[in-house]
Parts: structure tokens; sequence; C-alpha cells
């Protein structure tokens, strides 16, 4: 093997998870994939290139490849284009991101004469869908792109007081989250929820992904931040020094964002950044969100619902009502040595007069004015011989001044 084979090895390893097609042994799928990826590597060229499109052929594959700049390139134009081809451009380039999979013949030869990029071919000795599968091409092709997701949750952990610790105390506090991550993952895994989560720092946190998509995804997600946030209450309760946990706040949303992988040497790192508009909204969030306090972002996508096979429109009221009846599969699981009776989640608001528990919309202005809409949350998990775990904030525990109510949307019977 050539030697830089050698030190990409282990990356290429990462790809043998995926099925091979019928017929085709493990050496047989491993030689294929290095022939592949060394032919993309080639022409991404230490990353100044970026894979735009493909789309198979008798024997290997066209594709569009150009440097990274023509994105912005084509988007913004020379300054003298019309509105109209600005939208139109935006739309094309949205829609070519927004693609996980390969593009049919006639759309990828639309799509390059669009972006003024000669195709290239690349040569393989095997027919695409038997040599490989398109799956797998479509997972090493997007090592080598950037894809733009328009409905993936995300959490964004924060460690109140962060910066005024001493480094020592920094590492303590960012190791105790990570084991926080690791054990509420591991209670999901005892019931058979395995959430394909990745996540990366932020200096005093972590933004935390699952790499799935649709409804069900983003609600795993969702569980899997309230078992984070518990184990750290948890570990809260047993230290002896109070330093040495982070205090938390959270924040989750689902909005648009642009995946991507960095160089990391000479290859495209094996796990993926993300950076977009609900990175931003989530990090304008955490500026206001306070000492335990878990904000949830208002949004209203279209998320996959596996169970229908559709694409269903859903907004942050909708989710949060979603995530109960799966709760119900966790009763049972044990923290600290106690059973789970039940878990109550919630978004807070004010009681009316007929008992019902209204649902609060806050609005929050950062630094530049702009204004984001949030619900406070509230999530209790009720132990049959150890003391109920409650966290967020209760509204009437919130400041007046950080978000001012804006409305009381549906009414919905929820307990306090």
């Amino acid at each position: 093997m050539k030697e830089e084979l050698r030190k990409r090895r282990s990356w290429l390893d990462g790809f043998m998870a995926y099925p091979a097609p019928a017929g085709l042994g493990e050496t047989q799928l491993r030689d294929n994939i290095i022939l592949l990826d060394q032919a993309l590597y080639a022409l991404w060229n230490l990353g100044d290139n970026l894979l735009f499109g493909w789309t198979p052929e008798a024997r290997g594959l066209r594709v569009i490849v150009a440097p990274h700049p023509l994105l912005t390139e084509f988007a913004l134009g020379d300054g003298s284009l019309p509105p109209a081809e600005l939208t139109r451009r935006a739309r094309l380039l949205d829609k070519l991101l927004s693609n996980q999979e390969h593009l049919e013949a006639a759309e990828f030869d639309r799509v390059a004469s669009a972006l003024d990029v000669q195709p290239r071919l690349i040569e393989l000795p095997f027919a695409p869908e038997d040599g490989l599968g398109l799956p797998l091409i479509a997972a090493i092709a997007a090592r080598y792109g950037v894809r733009l997701v328009e409905d993936r949750a995300v959490i964004l952990f924060d460690a109140v007081g962060f910066s005024l610790l001493t480094p020592l105390q920094q590492v303590v506090q960012l190791n105790s989250l990570s084991c926080s991550v690791n054990a509420a993952y591991a209670k999901l895994l005892d019931r058979e929820i395995n959430i394909n989560f990745a996540r990366t720092t932020t200096g005093d946190g972590f933004y935390i992904w699952n790499r799935m998509r649709g409804v069900e995804a983003n609600v795993e997600l969702y569980q899997l931040m309230q078992f984070i946030l518990a184990d750290n209450a948890l570990a809260q309760e047993r230290a002896t020094r109070p330093e040495s946990v982070p205090r938390l706040r959270a924040c989750f949303h689902v909005g648009s964002h642009y995946e991507f992988y960095q160089s990391e040497g000479l290859n495209p790192t094996s796990f993926s950044y993300l950076v977009g508009q609900v990175t931003i909204e989530l990090a304008r969030m955490i500026d206001n969100a306070q000492p335990g306090q878990i904000l949830v972002g208002k949004f209203n996508t279209l998320m996959h619902d596996a169970t229908t096979g559709e694409d269903v429109r859903i907004d942050s009221l909708d989710f949060v009502e979603r995530t109960r009846a799966p709760l119900r599969s966790l009763n049972g699981l044990r923290l600290a040595g106690s059973e789970v009776d039940e878990i109550a989640c919630y978004l807070t608001g004010r009681r009316d007069s007929t008992g019902l528990w209204g649902i609060s919309e806050y609005q929050i202005a950062d630094k530049h004015g702009l204004i984001h809409r949030v619900y406070n949350a509230k999530i209790n998990i009720h132990r049959r011989n150890g003391e109920p775990i409650y966290l967020g904030l209760r509204e009437e525990d919130l400041p007046a001044t950080v978000a001012r109510t804006v409305a009381e949307p549906d009414l919905h019977p929820l307990h306090a």
C-alpha cells in the first residue's frame, strides 16, 4: 500500500460499516472504496476544491468539482445581477446542497451548465451499484462537499461561569459533562435507542446533534438531552467540591445549517461540523438563558416521519407533544439506583381560570437588535425510591427582565 494510503487507512476503514453489495467480499469492497476515494481525494486537492454533485455511469462516476469559492461567487454574482436572478441561484444552490444522494443524468447536466463547470469523469473498473452501492458512494462523496440540512435538531450545553474557573477546573468540568453525555447515551442504549450522535466543543460546552434525521431522530435527541441533564444533576448532588461539576444551561432548536468536513492533516475529518442559522440561534439563546434553564427555540419545519413515510410540518409545540409518548418506554430505567416511574416534559406557561396551563412564548433581543422567539422548558423525573429530579426553571422563577411574554398560545392540561 502506498505511504499516503497507509496514513489514511483508519479513515478509510470507517466506510467498511456499510453493507456490501450482494456477492462482494470484504477485501474487494475495501479495494473499491480505496479506488473511489483516491480519485475524489486527488480532485479535492487538500481542501481547495469541493464536490458539488455526482451521477453514476456504467463504469464510473461523473462529478462536478470546482474551487470552494464558487459557492459564494455563484450565489452573489459580480454585483450586477438582478434580484430575480440572485433568488433563482439561491434556490438552485439550496436544492443542490440539500441533496443527499446522486443526481439523475439530466439534472446533473443542468446543474453543471448552470454552475458553468465542466464535469469530470472518474473511471472505475466496476459498475458503481455493484462495486460499492449508491448509499456508500454518497457517504464517501459527502466528505468532499458541503450539505445543507433544514430539519435537524441541535442541542447546546453551556457551563455557567466557565470563564471564571482555573484551567484545571475547566478541564474537570468538561470531563464531567463528557461523562454525563456518555452515561445518558448508555442509558438509552439499554432501551435499544441507538442515537448516532455527534458533538463539537464550544470551549465552555458542546453542540450535540443526531447524525440521523427525521422526527424520530429529533425526538431521540431530546431524550438524550433530558438524561444528560439528569446525570449532571445527580453528579452535582454527589460532588464533594461543587466546582468539579458544571452547572448547565441548555438550548434545543431545529433549523437550517451547513454540514461540512474540515481538513485534518491531509484528510477530510471523519466527523462533520455544523454552521448556519441553527447554531447562530442557539448561541443567541444561550447568551440569554439563566443558570439551570432549558430553552426550546421556536421552529416550524418539515420533518420526515418514518412511520408514515411522509414529510410532516412540525412546530415547537407539536414536537414537545410528540416527545411524551416515547418517554413512557423509559419508565423503569434506573437512575442512581432508583427506577424511573414517570418523566414529564412540557413547555411552561400560566394557568387560566379553568385550570388549564398555557404555553408562554418569549422574545429575546440579541446584541444586533434581532428578535429570537423561545419557550421555557421543564423536565420532571419521578423515581420510585428516590427524590424527584427537577430540571429547568419554573415560569415563576424567571426574572421579569430576561424575556418578555409575547403570547399565550394553545392551552394544554399540563402538570406544573
